[in-house]
């Protein structure tokens, strides 16, 4: 029996500690932007992207070592994208994680470039051979290419995209699950499904993960809708119902709260059935899967 929440403890502090290391401090030159981006790298969270990709890898054989460069890129994603999206420009958000978000600290202009910056540290960080002993390069090119696209116009940004087109206006199921699929799922997706890659899975097994990390992404941002609508703005540690407040396209405003719920238990079921190819490997995954539809913040 998995303690999930002291595997997300040990976890989070393994890549809050890898994340520590690998970040440039305000030492270097120009120490307002080193400043900007740990600001929110450190802001809090609960790392569930990094801990699925380290999770993805051990359950197809590899280790936690073998991926933290890749997990601590892909928080560091994770946090360039919420720090434009908290941007007056997107959702206009004063508080994220309890803390005032990067542009109200810093100003709108280095809010963008540390944004920018941990976008390209990602990159620069999972593009050093030195951190990948153990990999052929071909493989890491592979994780590389698979990042970027999940991120790009076919994946998180065409998400956003459609997201801000479709606000203020009567939106269909399709073009909600468009959104939920590539503004957040993609990401998540990804999480998984390159962790998996490296974690040196069959390519069925590498194929069911990344079936669960479609599901168990849908769940998640389906969950953050609900959170929205519901939620305590302490333990969300910013402001909440701005959502129906700009009429953005959300699963509760679409079909409800409760067809909401039901919808990510759905998608929860979906993600643990992906899992029955690896047996008992799968036993974080599924309650990690467990975890997500369960949480309050």
């Amino acid at each position: 029996m998995v303690d999930i929440l002291r595997y997300l403890q040990e976890q989070k502090a393994l890549v809050d500690e890898a994340l520590a290391r690998y970040l440039p401090g305000e030492e270097h030159y120009p120490p307002a932007i080193f400043q900007a981006m740990r600001y929110s790298v450190f802001a809090g969270g609960k790392r569930v992207r990094p801990i699925l990709a380290i999770a993805a890898a051990e359950a197809l054989g590899g280790t936690a070592a073998d991926v933290l460069p890749l997990a601590c890129a892909l928080e560091c994603i994770h946090t360039y994208s919420l720090i434009h999206d908290d941007l007056p420009a997107l959702d206009d958000d004063d508080y994220r994680r309890g803390r005032l978000t990067n542009h109200k600290v810093f100003g709108d202009a280095n809010a963008i470039l540390a944004g920018d910056a941990l976008l390209t540290f990602a990159f620069e960080l999972m593009g050093d051979a030195r951190h990948w002993p153990r990999f052929a390069p071909e493989r890491v090119v592979q994780v590389m290419h698979e990042v970027a696209y999940a991120i790009g116009t076919f994946g998180m940004i065409g998400g956003q995209v459609v997201d801000l087109q479709m606000e203020g206006q009567d939106i269909d199921l399709p073009a909600l699950q468009y959104i939920h699929a590539h503004k957040t799922g993609a990401l998540i997706r990804t999480c998984v499904r390159s962790g998996a890659i490296l974690g040196g899975g069959s390519p069925a097994a590498v194929e069911a993960l990344t079936h669960y990390g479609t599901h168990i992404g849908l769940a998640f941002q389906i969950m953050d809708d609900i959170l929205d609508v519901r939620g305590d703005e302490q333990l969300m540690g910013k402001a909440l119902r701005k959502d129906d407040a700009r009429r953005k396209a959300t699963y509760p405003r679409l079909v409800g709260l409760a067809e909401s719920e039901l919808q990510a238990q759905a998608a929860v079921t979906a993600s643990i059935a992906a899992l029955d190819i690896i047996g008992e490997r799968g036993a974080v995954l599924r309650d990690l899967a467990h975890f997500i539809i369960a949480r309050e913040s």
